[in-house]
């Protein structure tokens, strides 16, 4: 099987720590890290994932939102360049233990956070990454 990641999730599942915006979406989100500790591919898409799953049924998701969009668009470059290939939808990517190591370096680095400024887990995840990502659910 294979996960449906938007680029900027990756960038959110670096610094998972089992937050989230409802106990719904916590609990997807814990599937979601499950099946790629598991070994799952990742498929990059555009729009909603596997990850906004249980917030697509709200009013008004925010990650149908231009502002997600951006997100998207800065966290692919990012993470294209740090891995020295395309991030476009379609793109797969497997998230091995070398490939994690040096995302959450960047990250830490501030290399790869060019989509975060604005966000409301911004704090958050800066002090997971402060932390050595000792907290972390993936």
């Amino acid at each position: 099987m294979t996960v449906r990641l938007r680029a900027h999730h990756l960038l959110c599942l670096l610094t998972y720590v089992g937050k989230g915006y409802s106990p719904a979406f916590v609990a997807n989100y814990d599937v979601v890290v499950e099946r790629l500790a598991g070994g799952e591919d990742i498929l990059i898409v555009s729009g909603s994932d596997d990850i906004c799953a249980p917030l697509l049924n709200a009013g008004e998701p925010h990650c149908l939102g231009e502002s997600a969009a951006r997100r998207d668009e800065a966290a692919a470059q990012d993470v294209a360049d740090l891995l020295g290939r395309p991030l476009v939808a379609g793109a797969r990517l497997e998230l091995d233990p070398s490939t994690l190591a040096r995302m959450r370096e960047a990250f830490s680095s501030g290399l790869t956070r060019k989509a975060c400024p604005g966000c409301e887990w911004f704090e958050l995840c800066g002090a997971v990454a402060a932390d050595g990502f000792r907290e972390t659910r993936l």
